[in-house]
């Protein structure tokens, strides 16, 4: 055999080995590209049934509360200063927020695009010594003086949360050693607070949870709203015309009749107005409108200021309490309702918007 045909069977059988290492390696790779190519779509098939039960956990998971509409956790009870507990709710798309404390009951507070509604007093003791000095705060199951302490027990007792989401609380008072001792009833109170986009609304359910004996009460809200001055005040309503308790003059007041379509405060105020429930509070100063709406139970207004008192700030706002002023008689198993809500706007008319 010459050297080239030695050459040419030697670089013949080298192609053979060759061919015969590619071919399989070239069908091996087929097939992994196959198998990745499958797994890949499975892989994003099982990402999409995932992401399909991750949005439906998070939609039943803000439905009860467990989270805030924004998917962040649910409002949690917070600490004020003092160590009182409060409750803040935060409206997702306007950016309005709430205070509501758990002793008393009380919201205390309220702002929209920056403007705070809701005053609470410079002298307010937060430490659970005294009733919260401001707010929305509870008179019942008596308002002002009476058989029992003055204005009653529930704004001076721990509250429970029953349900909390970030827009919303509900607040459960039951009877007590402490209440029973001055008030033996079969009662179960329920207040309800809930921001909205437009409005604060609050609802108070007292019920007779007894089987036999009915139970008269009063209730009232002790509303404090912030003014910027009381000279840039008027309350507004259908207050012209109607008479009013003028608790100032004598040691049991006098009925006096309102004059006066616009309200405003010079001295020291404690008039009691039935039959007026829809007042509006104009401030110029701010140049901001309150609107007090009531639309259940409250029949009532109070209008009180300590008129000249520095140390309660006087001159930076006003009560306007929303009351039931005539006892209700609640029959065992019945029920009482009263809501208020609060709609705030410029002095221009139109809604503030966070």
């Amino acid at each position: 055999m010459t050297m080239t045909k030695s050459l040419f069977v030697l670089l013949s059988a080298c192609a053979l080995v060759v061919d015969a290492f590619q071919a399989p390696s070239f069908t091996t790779h087929t097939a992994f590209t196959t198998t990745t190519s499958t797994r890949s779509k499975e892989t994003a098939l099982f990402a999409s049934r995932a992401a399909r039960k991750a949005k439906t956990r998070k939609a039943w998971m803000i439905k009860r509360g467990f989270l805030a509409p924004d998917g962040g956790p649910a409002p949690t009870i917070e600490k004020g200063e003092e160590g009182l507990e409060y409750v803040k709710l935060v409206h997702p798309d306007t950016g309005a927020t709430s205070d509501i404390y758990l002793y008393g009951g009380v919201v205390t507070s309220y702002v929209v695009d920056g403007h705070e509604y809701i005053a609470v007093r410079p002298d307010a003791k937060m430490d659970g010594s005294k009733p919260i000095s401001g707010g929305l705060s509870h008179c019942w199951p008596q308002f002002g003086p009476g058989e029992i302490q003055q204005h009653g027990f529930a704004r001076n007792v721990m509250w429970t949360v029953k349900e909390q989401t970030a827009t919303n609380v509900v607040l459960e008072m039951l009877p007590s050693d402490y209440t029973k001792e001055m008030w033996d009833k079969e009662f179960k109170c329920t207040f309800t607070v809930t921001l909205e986009a437009d409005k604060l609304n609050t609802k108070m359910v007292v019920d007779n949870v007894g089987e036999e004996d009915s139970f008269d009460f009063q209730a009232a809200l002790h509303s404090y709203f912030t003014v910027s001055s009381l000279d840039k005040l008027e309350i507004t309503g259908s207050f012209e015309g109607k008479e009013f308790l003028n608790k100032m003059v004598g040691d049991e007041g006098e009925m006096q009749t309102e004059d006066r379509s616009a309200i405003t405060i010079s001295e020291e105020y404690d008039r009691v107005y039935k039959g007026v429930n829809d007042p509006v509070l104009k401030d110029a100063g701010a140049e901001k409108t309150l609107e007090i709406l009531n639309t259940a139970g409250y029949e009532d207004t109070v209008l009180w200021n300590p008129y000249g008192n520095e140390g309660m700030g006087f001159n930076n706002f006003v009560c306007v309490e929303s009351v039931k002023f005539d006892p209700v008689t609640l029959e065992a198993g019945g029920q009482w309702v009263g809501e208020m809500a609060l709609k705030a706007s410029s002095m221009g008319g139109e809604e503030d918007e966070p």
